[in-house]
């Protein structure tokens, strides 16, 4: 997931979100697209971690 971008990411949960919803998720492939959501919101919830705190670095040296 090194090279994911937050969008890239954040859009492939849109898409699995989706999928569940609509339920075109072969009951075989769910407990991996269940997998790969959780690893995207984790990869997502990173990434604004981080980048609200580079912008609370940048806050307080100004």
């Amino acid at each position: 997931m090194a090279k994911l971008s937050y969008e890239k990411a954040y859009k492939e949960l849109e898409d699995l979100l989706s999928d569940l919803k609509e339920e075109k998720i072969a009951v075989d492939k769910l407990a991996d697209k269940i997998k790969r959501a959780s690893e995207l919101i984790k990869f997502c919830k990173e990434k604004l971690r981080n980048t609200e705190e580079e912008i609370a670095a940048l806050s307080d040296e100004s």
